[in-house]
């Protein structure tokens, strides 16, 4: 009798180990349309700016929307505990690295306070952006209406796994359905990696749905606590639970990785992945007009007990005009992003990014070595 296996493993990819496929047709760049929607709301790139302190300040989330993506700050953060946030970033990037860690810890332990939350929503609205601000799921009920009556255009609810069914000693914890019934707003959830948990949170009415579990440059939970999978793996299965989806309600939900994303092509084959669109942190902490000063440090980094992120040093890549559409002065694909995306939908046919789902992608371990021998020695 054969010897049974307690566990079958799968192989799952990110994005160093895929590569996109050409079209049997190409199309002029300039043809292709980038352009996506969240709820009713249109933008002209299919980019977020992730909601960390070091990459977003209401100042950061304006100028994304001038640049047509959207900037989503942390309502949570350093902009809603202090009048004055930016002596704090100061200070948090000047701690020596041994020191950090407690030092966030202790700066993050101030309240919140709610008068900040409008007041923070007032300075995007102002200027006339799109205004998104980021909920933890614990205060959430509370606070998002608030942000909701000061003007917030979208609410994001973000925690590091995210699931329709969560289990606590709550008497009644929160209920995605009631929260879209109530905010009468976009409302965005996450982090999230699997078929069967993507397709239950968009049963609850919700716009979107983060797809990631500790790829990004400053969260260490796949070292913590182990858990995550790769984002090419992870995307293909939330786009798979978007697609049955939609067939059956007619409803279209975003889909939106987050996380691990460092070039333009590791962008592209998000998309190629099923992705609607991606959102960013450290690559936007390295544009010069960035709140944390060349350093990023992720969002469950101050937690009291368990610290699942670090204080990284991430220098400064150019301005945000650069990152995003260039001119470009590097050759390894951390600036120009559009400009990447594309010229990728034009090798491979495709006018939009619903037409760049269908790209066809293979394994491809070797992508980023093969023939590179020179470029390695470098």
């Amino acid at each position: 009798m054969g010897r049974r296996r307690f566990k079958e493993l799968e192989r799952a990819y990110g994005f160093d180990e895929v590569a996109i496929v050409p079209g049997q047709v190409t199309i002029n760049p300039d043809l292709t349309s980038t352009k996506m929607t969240i709820g009713d709301l249109a933008f002209e790139i299919p980019v977020l700016a992730s909601a960390m302190d070091g990459a977003v300040s209401p100042r950061f989330a304006t100028l994304m929307h001038q640049m047509g993506g959207l900037g989503v700050l942390n309502a949570e953060g350093l902009y809603t505990r202090y009048e004055d946030p930016y002596s704090v970033l100061e200070n948090i990037v000047s701690t020596p690295q041994e020191n950090v860690t407690e030092y966030l810890q202790q700066v993050y332990s101030e309240p919140i306070r709610e008068d900040l939350i409008g007041q923070r929503v007032q300075e995007i609205r102002k200027s006339g952006s799109v205004c998104a601000v980021s909920f933890t799921p614990q205060n959430t009920k509370r606070m998002s209406p608030l942000a909701v009556e000061a003007g917030a255009d979208i609410v994001v609810v973000q925690s590091t796994v995210t699931t329709a069914r969560h289990m606590s000693r709550s008497y009644r914890g929160l209920i995605f359905s009631e929260l879209v019934k109530s905010l009468k707003v976009p409302v965005v959830v996450g982090n999230c990696v699997s078929y069967d948990v993507t397709r239950e949170l968009m049963e609850t009415g919700i716009d979107g749905v983060l797809v990631g579990v500790g790829p990004g440059a400053a969260c260490t939970t796949r070292e913590v606590v182990g858990v995550g999978v790769p984002q090419v793996t992870a995307t293909l299965e939330c786009a798979a639970a978007r697609e049955d989806y939609f067939r059956r309600s007619g409803r279209y939900v975003n889909v939106i990785t987050d996380g691990g994303l460092r070039t333009g092509g590791d962008i592209c084959k998000a998309i190629v992945s099923g992705a609607d669109a991606v959102m960013l942190g450290t690559p936007f902490a390295q544009a010069e007009e960035a709140p944390g000063g060349g350093y990023n440090w992720g969002m469950a980094n101050p937690h009291p007990e368990l610290p699942r992120g670090t204080r990284i040093k991430v220098g400064s890549k150019g301005t945000l005009q650069q990152i995003l559409y260039g001119p470009t002065t590097v050759t390894d694909g951390t600036q120009n992003f559009i400009g990447a995306l594309r010229v990728a939908m034009g090798m491979c046919g495709a006018y939009t990014i619903r037409d760049f789902h269908k790209a066809e992608m293979v394994i491809a371990p070797s992508i980023k070595t093969e023939g590179k021998f020179f470029q390695i020695g470098i």
